[in-house]
């Protein structure tokens, strides 16, 4: 299915590792041109060069999302380059762990700003161009939101907030055209993961306990696979589906466990 994505600028937030990485890659073996927002210059570059040797395009912009001026100049910076936006994929964020018993208000709030508030932040920067474009916003969340996890108090409550503000967006932006959508990630082997897995003491035996619990396949999801989700709801082929939480998890959030 051609997806018709072809020359689309698309902003990825967090595009240089991981599951970012995972979308930016298929979005420009689309066509499109994935904008990859990081403060990581060199892992932003080298995510950059490993399009482009492919064949396709890329841009970046360098920002630390917590900071309002450093998203906006990031929007900015790409309006000046293409003069357009027609996505974002708010993706950037981090289970940092600040649970209930053990942690305190001050990282609670690092949290929710580490890993919610430049979702708002980039979509009102965006959101002209994207009016202009009748773009669409995918929205990268977790199923901490539904499932909880234990300890992570922060990140569970950003990523609720990431699928209220899905909703919320999506009944805004009706008279504009502009859909927004969310993306619910639960198992997906990144580097990230694989150094949390490290974090164990046998760890082989950690992945493998996952892994039989997921019912598809009884294997991780791919950030490909995430990527490929993504770029159907960027694309004009999802173009009557707005305000959607779609699990890509193997059935891992809902399925039922006796199964497995």
């Amino acid at each position: 299915m051609d997806l018709q994505l072809k020359d689309k600028v698309i902003i990825v937030t967090g595009g240089s590792k991981g599951i970012g990485e995972g979308i930016s890659t298929v979005l420009a073996n689309e066509g499109a041109i994935p904008v990859i927002i990081g403060r990581d210059k060199e892992s932003v570059s080298k995510a950059v060069a490993a399009i482009e040797e492919n064949g396709g395009k890329a841009y970046y912009a360098i920002a630390e999302l917590t900071d309002p001026e450093q998203c906006r100049a990031a929007v900015t910076r790409t309006l000046e380059k293409f003069g357009t936006i027609d996505g974002l994929v708010n993706n950037a964020g981090v289970n940092d762990g600040v649970g209930l018993e053990n942690g305190n208000y001050e990282d609670f709030l690092k949290s929710i700003n580490r890993n919610l508030t430049h979702y708002y932040m980039m979509a009102q920067y965006a959101l002209p161009a994207l009016k202009k474009s009748k773009g669409a916003i995918v929205n990268i969340g977790s199923k901490t939101s539904v499932t909880g996890q234990g300890g992570t108090s922060g990140y569970a409550a950003a990523n609720g907030g990431r699928n209220a503000l899905t909703r919320e967006w999506a009944v805004e932006l009706l008279p504009y055209s502009v859909r927004v959508n969310a993306v619910i990630v639960a198992e997906c082997f990144t580097p990230l993961y694989g150094r949390w897995i490290q974090t164990f003491e046998n760890p082989e035996e950690k992945l493998n306990e996952i892994t039989k619990n997921i019912p598809l396949e009884n294997r991780m999801t791919t950030s490909e696979e995430i990527g490929s989700t993504v770029a159907f709801l960027l694309s004009n082929r999802s173009s009557h589906t707005t305000g959607q939480l779609l699990f890509v998890d193997g059935g891992y959030s809902h399925l039922d466990r006796s199964i497995t």
